[in-house]
């Protein structure tokens, strides 16, 4: 039985991030990008306005105030997207909308709001005058050309894990399609006698195929293509066939079958057809857990992960496992998930010397975490993983983790956590 650790770093040592491909804007989101980008024009392409208001001369409107209006004579309006030729002299301004181009000689643009626009229409109708109620400095209100990216600038690094600001910042360049580290193929077995799909109808003995539905949930949450693979019964020649079936994946994941029972059959496939690294981890749920190989007839090497059948197991497995190695394959760097310190509410046992995973709820109150049990804490128990947050980390060498103790947790679901 190998540690946490040593089993991570195994697995995470097989995995090997995915080529490159490009791909529309949108359909990039969440990847990362695997080329330079730089900027082959100035942004924004020249200076502009950013407010609704009157493009003026600086000097023209100094000592402006409620008590002693500047007036200044309007020559026109600029609206966005068209350039225009007007050019503000001392005295002189233009109507401006915001992301029009900077009239010529104006370097500063009032709102607005500081001017007396709305009676000079309620009361004078007049449209040739205005009437500046504020100075300003130079550059008031103004985007000036290549402030957000100069042209030949690099815009966006290779490696850059892609955000909807990334996605923006790539559309403001003109980029419609860019080159991102593919998703991984992740293929899904589930495996038991005892197991039906859940478009058939129960019978006695048997349960619902709980465990792909959740394994293809969490591949699709951190990034991956589930493939789903069906459920395959206790029998060597069946399970090997449908393995062989899904090796057209980067991943293969399984659920059932590594355990010490006698119709635990996945070992000894992976045993005879391919090469196991390990097969119990000194952790709890998910003890039971092979990683190993099997391999292609073009001889490539697909990584293969035996997560217990335990619904629990499965899912607390593939989040300490399988999530960092679907990462790692789409060239992220950044594998764990976010952890803080809480107060645990509930005392927890640790009697045989494994690192518990306890499911938690997280909340925060007066500027600290309370972490408390989501109830029995059974590796069955599926609800317990729903209504969790968090997964609070016990140390092997914990026998008792009392009541008020500081534990480290992982958090599953940010959005869970309440304030």
């Amino acid at each position: 039985m190998i540690s946490v650790e040593e089993a991570l770093g195994k697995i995470l040592d097989f995995a090997t991030v995915l080529e490159e491909e490009k791909k529309p804007l949108l359909d990039c989101l969440g990847q990362v990008l695997a080329e330079d980008v730089y900027a082959p024009f100035d942004v924004p392409p020249q200076d502009n306005s950013a407010m609704d208001g009157y493009a003026v001369q600086a000097g023209s409107i100094v000592d402006a105030s409620y008590e002693q209006l500047k007036t200044l004579r309007v020559l026109g309006e600029a609206a966005a997207g068209y350039p225009t030729e007007l050019k503000v002299e001392p005295g002189t301004c233009v109507r401006i909308m915001t992301g029009a181009p900077l009239p010529e000689g104006a370097d500063v643009v009032v709102p607005f709001e500081d001017t007396d626009e709305l009676e000079r229409k309620q009361t004078l109708g007049s449209e040739t005058e205005i009437g500046i109620r504020h100075s300003l400095p130079e550059n008031s209100n103004i985007r000036r050309r290549g402030e957000d990216i100069a042209k030949g600038k690099l815009a966006m690094e290779k490696g850059r894990l892609l955000h909807p600001a990334e996605l923006g910042v790539l559309a403001s360049l003109g980029r419609g399609k860019v080159s991102i580290i593919r998703r991984p193929v992740v293929a899904i077995l589930a495996t038991g006698d005892e197991v039906l799909d859940i478009n058939q109808p129960l019978t006695p003995g048997k349960i619902y195929n709980s465990n792909t539905y959740s394994l293809a949930a969490q591949v699709l949450t951190c990034g991956g293509i589930p493939k789903l693979l069906g459920v395959a019964p206790d029998e060597v020649g069946q399970l090997s066939a449908a393995l062989r079936h899904g090796l057209d994946c980067d991943m293969l994941i399984t659920s059932g079958g590594v355990s010490l029972g006698d119709y635990d059959v996945v070992k000894q496939v992976l045993t005879d057809e391919g090469d196991i690294s390990f097969w119990t981890v000194c952790m709890k749920p998910g003890k039971p857990l092979a990683f190993g190989t099997f391999k292609r007839d073009s001889g490539k090497k697909i990584p293969h992960l035996g997560l217990p059948g335990n619904p629990v197991s499965s899912m607390i497995t593939f989040e300490v496992f399988a999530r960092p190695a679907i990462l790692k394959m789409m060239g992220q760097t950044n594998l764990a998930r976010p952890s803080i310190n809480a107060v645990i509410e509930n005392s927890i046992m640790n009697s045989d010397g494994r690192r518990v995973f306890a499911r938690v709820i997280v909340k925060r109150q007066g500027g600290k975490y309370f972490a408390s049990l989501t109830g029995s804490q059974g590796s069955g128990i599926l609800t317990s993983m729903s209504e969790a947050n968090g997964l609070a980390i016990i140390p092997e060498t914990t026998k008792e983790l009392k009541s008020g103790a500081s534990v480290e947790v992982m958090i599953l679901n940010c959005d869970k956590v309440q304030a």
